[in-house]
């Protein structure tokens, strides 16, 4: 919960995740997608049927996960 607000509540049926690879895509990829202010989804390309996980944009930082990375901005 980021300030009382509940990540999980968020809709995102409709989020457009962007894919970023460390190289060659043979383990699969880290997906991402803003979800709404300060909050993030993050999925696994290898695993798209498992539900992402979400982080406020605090936490995506402590995990060394740049937004920029994927051409999106915090």
């Amino acid at each position: 919960m980021r300030n009382g607000f509940d990540l999980y509540a968020l809709d995102i049926t409709t989020a457009e995740f962007t894919q970023a690879c460390g190289g060659p895509c043979t383990e699969g990829c880290l997906t991402l997608a803003k979800i709404g202010p300060g909050a993030w989804a993050v999925g696994d390309s290898k695993r798209p049927d498992l539900e992402p996980l979400r982080y406020s944009t605090v936490e995506l930082d402590a995990a060394g996960i740049d937004p920029a990375r994927f051409g999106l901005q915090a």
